[in-house]
């Protein structure tokens, strides 16, 4: 276990892969831990430096009393990254991560190189949505909002045929700290980085669910389209979380993304 003390809070992250190896910093989604690349990593290329970490509110990192502010979050991400060294990286983010993403990469463009945006937008939602999501959880916990979560985040097949998988990320997302999900559902639905993020020109793939629930494929396209030379993939039989239920195809994407603009 791997804790740094990063803008007066505490933030778990991992590191593996070799020293030397090409770094890709990963930032997960809301109500889920860093475990949510579990699957991708594993169909990987070797050689790589792969960093994640919790943000803050989530998994084994502080929760601090909400409310959060994408600044807050980026600076977050750029802190773990200054102290741990590194820079030039490819940032894959997915969801609330990709937001991170984007606005890392507007903000510390020495940080990133290259980033993979995965079921994410410049805006998602809107205030009323989350202020109904802020007020569910304050009153009946996140689990009052765990089945139609799960719902957006995964496909009819998955529904079906993993019910025993589907219990573990209703665990998960139903662990994460009520003060850390207000907080970050209150960063998104503050947050809009249309014209940050149509500044960007660093190679880039987008990449979304054919089912995604929260951000269907035509909002994440319109988010690639106004990043110049963006690229844009979707992932069949997958919802908002393509790096669980489609991690190999997912991987496959970034290996030749990484090949293609000459990254590690």
């Amino acid at each position: 276990m791997k804790i740094a003390t990063l803008n007066g809070i505490k933030v778990h992250y991992s590191v593996a892969g070799p020293e030397d190896g090409f770094p890709v910093v990963f930032a997960n989604s809301l109500g889920t831990d860093f475990r949510v690349w579990d699957a991708l990593l594993s169909q990987m290329p070797e050689g790589l430096r792969f960093i994640r970490y919790d943000k803050r509110g989530h998994g084994l990192s502080e929760a601090p009393k909400a409310p959060y502010y994408m600044g807050d979050l980026v600076q977050d991400a750029a802190a773990l990254m200054d102290f741990l060294g590194v820079k030039d990286t490819l940032f894959v983010g997915l969801s609330i991560g990709g937001m991170i993403a984007q606005g890392l990469a507007a903000e510390r463009p020495d940080l990133i190189r290259a980033m993979v945006l995965s079921d994410t937008a410049t805006k998602i939602g809107n205030d009323q949505i989350w202020a109904e999501r802020v007020d569910a959880v304050r009153n009946g916990g996140i689990a009052a909002l765990a089945e139609p979560t799960l719902e957006r985040w995964f496909s009819k097949g998955f529904h079906a045929e993993k019910q025993d998988d589907l219990a573990g990320w209703r665990h998960m997302l139903s662990r994460t700290p009520e003060e850390g999900y207000i907080g970050c559902s209150q960063a998104i639905a503050e947050t809009d980085l249309y014209v940050s993020t149509s500044r960007l020109t660093l190679p880039t793939l987008a990449i979304v669910g054919s089912e995604d629930g929260s951000t269907p494929p035509d909002m994440v396209r319109e988010t690639a389209d106004l990043i110049a030379g963006c690229q844009f993939n979707v992932i069949r039989k997958a919802g908002h979380l393509p790096c669980v239920e489609q991690p190999a195809e997912m991987a496959a994407l970034i290996t030749a993304f990484m090949k293609d603009n000459n990254l590690g």
